[in-house]
């Protein structure tokens, strides 16, 4: 009964992600704004740059890799775009001016694809051409946008070695797209994938959707393709530390993700064993979405969320 209660709270809570409505109701309300804000700060960076790179020194201190998104989707006009790549140009330039181990995130609708493949391929080259040495991943969007997502990847891919991608192993699709993907020198992000999708296109979560995580984890580390195994499933952790004992990758080819705020001490765990880590920090404004996903993983986040409103009010 608990089960399908979660169950039923998590595809609501997927749902009002998605919500355009919602989330500009939300932004344009400042009560309501400063209220849910409370309970983002938990996961996100900050409000802007400067607060969360002031996070990331921290934690590359803490010998942890990280790496840094400026939330966003679906921007509307060309102004919008581009005044959001701007913004991810200036992440490239302080990640190389601060000397920081750190690397860029981003959505390619935030970027113009919303708009055109041919605005966000042109906006998403200037970042990887700001400094090449800096790694910048292609993060996953809605089900209705892999297709350009995979195309404009794959064509990026043949001019800039920085180029890594993101890839939705609860997608029935991905089987395909994963073969297509592996022919790319770039890394492969693994997630399980948290948009909400017809029944039919998407694998629940459950033993087989982590039996196919894994099975995509070893196909990269067996052949010393460039992966982030970016999950916070203890059980799927531990699988793929056996992976990398078995296969022992370059050092260079893998890496453990965890999202910042989320069963951190798993990858404190992971990070002392010798594996090698990495914090994902979000920052904006445009949260409302990343919340929304964030306490669909684990539904019970919910009591989680109204505490740290209450405690910061």
């Amino acid at each position: 009964m608990h089960k399908d209660l979660l169950l039923l709270g998590s595809e609501a809570l997927r749902k009002a992600a998605m919500n355009e409505n919602a989330k500009e109701y939300l932004i344009a309300n400042p009560i309501l704004f400063n209220t849910l804000k409370k309970a983002a700060d938990r996961y996100i960076g900050g409000e802007n740059l400067n607060e969360t790179i002031t996070k990331v020194i921290k934690e590359n201190k803490r010998l942890f890799k990280c790496s840094i998104e400026f939330m966003g989707e679906n921007t509307s006009t060309i102004e919008e775009a581009n005044k959001a790549t701007n913004e991810f140009l200036r992440i490239v330039r302080e990640i190389n001016n601060q000397n920081l181990n750190a690397t860029v995130s981003l959505d390619l609708s935030h970027i113009g694809l919303a708009i055109s493949k041919d605005l966000a391929y042109e906006n998403l080259s200037k970042i990887c051409r700001e400094n090449p040495n800096i790694e910048v991943t292609i993060s996953a969007e809605g089900i209705n946008r892999t297709d350009d997502i995979i195309d404009t990847y794959k064509k990026g891919s043949k001019s800039f070695e920085n180029l890594s991608i993101t890839m939705q192993a609860y997608l029935y699709r991905s089987k395909d797209d994963f073969k297509e993907l592996v022919k790319e020198k770039g890394r492969i992000r693994i997630v399980k994938g948290a948009f909400e999708t017809p029944k039919k296109l998407s694998i629940p979560r459950g033993e087989k959707l982590n039996s196919v995580y894994l099975d995509y984890i070893e196909y990269l580390l067996s052949n010393n393709h460039k992966c982030s195994i970016a999950t916070h499933h203890h059980i799927i952790q531990e699988e793929a530390k056996k992976l990398i004992n078995l296969y022992n990758p370059s050092n260079e080819m893998y890496e453990f993700e965890s999202l910042y705020g989320i069963q951190t001490q798993q990858l404190i765990n992971l990070k002392n064993e010798g594996y090698n880590t990495k914090l994902y920090f979000v920052y904006g404004k445009e949260w409302y979405l990343y919340l929304c996903n964030r306490v669909a993983e684990y539904p019970m986040n919910i009591f989680r969320a109204l505490a740290d409103i209450v405690d910061n009010t």
